[in-house]
């Protein structure tokens, strides 16, 4: 009798942990879904991004603008301009356009250079509005890696795994089900070195349907910036030559 009653509480065990597991593609969707859902995404084709920028330095923050522009499926531009004249650098500019195919940047502190390699690959594998509703179409796997705290949060950890490049690896928020970090393996070409750079976001707001982070806070070995949006536009005219390399003059 005591036998059969501890089998049975096994099974019952066994039955509760099977019933409660969540599989990768469940937590995708309470992501998707806590972020606004698919039909609201749908409904996005592009986005105008703008704010401040605190970069850390040896003397302190440095503070700036900064424009994020992104439009379907996959292009992307980030303009970012910090005054660097406290540690003898003047004004820095940084402008990185991406058009789908190939990307450039514009940098007044380590010179113009084209975008190559795994930064290259990793911007080819993203997805506007959101990677995770198409992950599958774009050839991506993501899995299950259990959980982690992230400060005093239960986070799900997804790692996602692009068909060419870096994995990235997703912290989703296991009660509000949104994200709360990622961490990709970032390429420094002008460095010569790969590190790890890890993306918080918070402040969460609604914009047309869809809650988007308005405070980024970056940080790596070799830079540490928190960025800090004012106004995020959806579905606005871009004009195409901000996504690519300027012409030679």
């Amino acid at each position: 009798m005591g036998q059969t009653l501890f089998i049975a509480a096994a099974l019952i065990v066994a039955f509760v942990h099977q019933a409660s597991a969540q599989t990768a593609d469940q937590i995708v969707e309470q992501a998707v879904a806590a972020a606004g859902g698919r039909a609201a995404h749908a409904k996005l084709r592009s986005r105008r991004a703008t704010g401040t920028i605190a970069l850390g330095t040896p003397a302190g923050d440095m503070s700036g603008t900064v424009e994020m522009l992104n439009e379907a499926p996959n292009k992307a531009r980030a303009l970012i301009q910090v005054d660097l004249s406290a540690v003898g650098a003047g004004p820095l500019t940084i402008d990185q356009r991406f058009d789908g195919l190939s990307g450039y940047v514009l940098d007044s502190l380590n010179g113009n250079r084209e975008i190559t390699g795994s930064q290259l690959e990793m911007m080819r594998g993203g997805s506007f509005p959101n990677p995770l509703l198409n992950y599958k179409q774009l050839g991506a796997t993501v899995t299950l890696a259990g959980k982690e705290k992230v400060g005093d949060r239960d986070a799900d950890v997804l790692i996602y795994e692009p068909t060419s490049g870096f994995p990235t690896r997703f912290f989703i928020d296991a009660a509000t089900h949104l994200v709360l970090k990622v961490v990709a393996r970032i390429e420094v070409p002008q460095m010569g070195v790969d590190v790890e750079q890890t993306t918080s976001f918070a402040d969460y707001r609604d914009v047309d349907g869809v809650k988007l982070p308005f405070r980024l806070q970056i940080t790596s070995s070799v830079q540490n910036f928190t960025i800090t949006f004012t106004s995020v536009e959806h579905n606005v005219s871009i004009d195409p030559a901000l996504f690519v390399k300027p012409a030679a003059k």
